[in-house]
């Protein structure tokens, strides 16, 4: 059995039981705990509501002059696999993790971006935090990606591994903000590459923000402004996370870290060091695809499907139209021929219009 499989059944089993997971105390929250589970869209204190979630629902509140987040679990959830079925226990159970290490005096600086929550509860299917009153990242320059890599950093130091880090979980108000934890999983950095151990060392930190984020960002860039604007900005993305795998690597190397972890890092730095030196054609085109192949996989499981999987699916066969002989060459097509790749393009993108849902 995987890290994963266990963790899935390890959640699945406590979502089954009796068992109540709760974080914080309600004793200063704005309302008592009947108003809050009666929250609805009409309710006196609610100023916003957020109802496009696949998870749970949003609502802004308003009680005292003092502004609050109220997250409410959907029951059903939308996304249709048990990692979606079990993320708000995920979340309640990362908040509770780390709420307690912001207390500690060594990480309250470096988990600064990770949002404060002053109640949750598993049972009862909701999560309380001060409303954060930031902005959607629409595009990342030198001091949002230093922030994001910065949080990257404390997190898998301290083996959390975040494998959602897409723009609808993102908020700046003048730091970088991270507030939804539902695919946020624990591992061992100085024997995993990620939650799932040594199985999967594609996946990485660096690689959830392109893939989920970064490379989105890029696609919009290509298309408005062309291609020499996507390069420059992966560019300046490559220099922050280089510099950061090499603190990363640093750190883990003194704590002790295995061989196969710090060989891994190493390939890694090595990778975009060799590009950042000698152009970064070719690394855009070998993350690009894997980035959008990915996010297509995960969107096509989950049946959650929006506008924009239907531009990575448009960009994969452009790409896969143009760059076939390169992409073999690089060996990303699988042993597979731009036939067979083409047709299941083909078959994803009829699936991917019939799985459409609110963003």
């Amino acid at each position: 059995m995987t890290p994963e499989q266990q963790r899935r059944q390890s959640q699945l089993a406590f979502a089954a039981s009796r068992a109540e997971l709760e974080v914080g105390s309600l004793v200063d929250s704005p309302l008592p705990l009947d108003q809050l589970l009666a929250t609805g869209p009409g309710s006196p204190w609610v100023r916003r509501h957020f109802a496009g979630g696949l998870t749970a629902e949003v609502y802004q509140l308003e009680v005292g002059g003092r502004l609050w987040t109220l997250k409410r679990a959907r029951n059903p959830c939308k996304v249709r696999n048990p990692d979606g079925q079990t993320s708000f226990l995920n979340e309640v159970q990362r908040r509770a993790e780390l709420q307690a290490l912001k207390r500690q005096a060594d990480w309250h600086a470096p988990l600064a971006g990770i949002v404060e929550t002053r109640y949750a509860s598993y049972r009862q299917g909701l999560l309380l935090s001060p409303w954060i009153a930031g902005e959607a990242i629409g595009e990342w320059d030198e001091r949002r990606l230093l922030q994001l890599f910065d949080s990257l950093l404390a997190l898998l130091q301290l083996g959390f591994f975040e494998w959602d880090l897409c723009p609808g979980n993102l908020l700046d108000d003048g730091r970088i903000r991270l507030f939804d934890f539902g695919y946020m999983y624990r591992f061992d950095p100085l024997r995993a590459c990620n939650s799932n151990g040594l199985l999967t060392p594609q996946h990485h930190g660096a690689e959830r923000f392109e893939t989920r984020c970064y490379y989105a960002h890029l696609l919009h860039l290509e298309r408005e402004r062309g291609q020499s604007a996507a390069l420059a900005a992966l560019e300046l993305e490559k220099r922050i996370a280089l510099d950061c795998y090499r603190r990363l690597h640093r750190k883990l190397s003194t704590r002790g870290a295995s061989a196969t972890v710090l060989a891994w890092l190493d390939g890694i730095i090595a990778q975009w060091r060799s590009a950042l030196g000698g152009g970064l054609d070719g690394l855009y085109l070998r993350e690009a695809w894997h980035s959008h192949l990915s996010d297509l996989e995960d969107d096509l499981g989950g049946q959650t499907c929006t506008p924009l999987t239907l531009q990575r699916i448009g960009w994969l066969q452009q790409c896969l139209h143009e760059c076939g002989a390169q992409l073999q060459r690089l060996e990303l097509l699988a042993g597979r021929t731009p036939d067979a790749w083409r047709a299941q393009l083909e078959q994803a993108q009829q699936q991917a219009h019939e799985w459409q849902v609110s963003e």
